[in-house]
């Protein structure tokens, strides 16, 4: 079993679970189509397009 040999500080400990090392946005990118920002490798929620192929139908 694992035993720490020494307190962990406060500081130290905080600086580990800070946010400093995570992403701050997704990859977002445009859709070649509307324009709308939508996350990469997914069906855009606008117009239904992925890979230049409808894939949802979407009314206008």
């Amino acid at each position: 079993m694992a035993v720490p040999k020494a307190k962990v500080s406060k500081a130290r400990r905080d600086k580990r679970r800070s946010n400093v090392w995570k992403l701050a946005l997704p990859g977002m990118v445009k859709c070649p189509k509307c324009g709308e920002y939508n996350l990469s490798h997914r069906v855009c929620k606008a117009c239904g397009f992925y890979n230049g192929k409808e894939i949802v139908k979407k009314e206008a």
